[in-house]
């Protein structure tokens, strides 16, 4: 069960994938979800499955949410949307992928949690998820921009639970390993995604996201779950690559 004073969720990223589970699972657990996303038909479409409230935005511009919080106690906010338009070397990278990044991963989600907390502080209950990645806490090859700001999402969290002592307001971060969703269908291509990244192994779905964010919510409201790293069990992080310079 959530937490008993919980109400409402904000849940970004809710179009498909992880973000879609966690809004229907939210809602399951028996809160009001404003589910979040750029694509408005995939967003009717979870509406007519769950009772959700659709609010389709590109997450680039957030101005247009100041209402919504003015407007209602949101409770929980799911920080998930993400981005990596390509998976590339840091110098080959489109600079306007850059700039993207850098906006859908962590300028949207510090701007979200900073309209949440006048809220959640004044009312002194509140929980912020942000969906991290392995990525910010282990290199990758050829993300580099997408590891910095998952990484700074980390270390936002980090402090921010810092600030927020006494508030009641919980911060949790999930740093999964790799999640079978259309993330790396962006940068890929569906077939080589599948190929390259799923076939192989099993993967960690986004319903196992979802019951974790369940779980830390379930938890009393003293207790707060700071950071949660999962990986599939077929996967671990670290280790090296030597290469031979010709």
């Amino acid at each position: 069960m959530i937490a008993h004073s919980y109400r409402t969720a904000l849940v970004t990223g809710a179009s498909s994938g992880i973000g879609r589970a966690i809004a229907q699972r939210l809602v399951n657990d028996g809160l009001q979800v404003y589910a979040l996303g750029r694509d408005a038909k995939a967003l009717d479409a979870l509406a007519s499955e769950c009772n959700v409230t659709p609010i389709a935005l590109d997450l680039q511009d957030t101005a247009p949410l100041r209402d919504l919080f003015g407007r209602v106690d949101i409770d929980v906010v799911v920080n998930n949307a993400g981005l990596l338009p390509a998976i590339a070397k840091f110098g080959e990278s489109d600079p306007a992928d850059i700039d993207r990044m850098i906006d859908i991963n962590l300028r949207a989600p510090l701007r979200l949690a900073h309209m949440a907390l006048d809220g959640m502080t004044r009312r002194k209950r509140g929980h912020l998820f942000f969906v991290g990645s392995s990525a910010g806490r282990f290199p990758h090859p050829n993300t580099a921009v997408y590891g910095a700001t998952k990484a700074a999402i980390s270390m936002f969290c980090d402090s921010l639970r810092c600030d927020l002592l006494g508030t009641k307001v919980r911060v949790t971060e999930i740093a999964p390993g790799r999640v079978q969703t259309s993330l790396y269908r962006t940068a890929l291509g569906t077939q080589g995604a599948n190929e390259k990244l799923y076939d192989a192994y099993r993967s960690i779905q986004p319903e196992n996201i979802a019951e974790l964010i369940a779980t830390a919510l379930s938890l009393p409201e003293a207790v707060d779950v700071s950071r949660m790293e999962v990986f599939p069990t077929d996967q671990a992080a670290g280790g090296s690559q030597i290469v031979t310079v010709e």
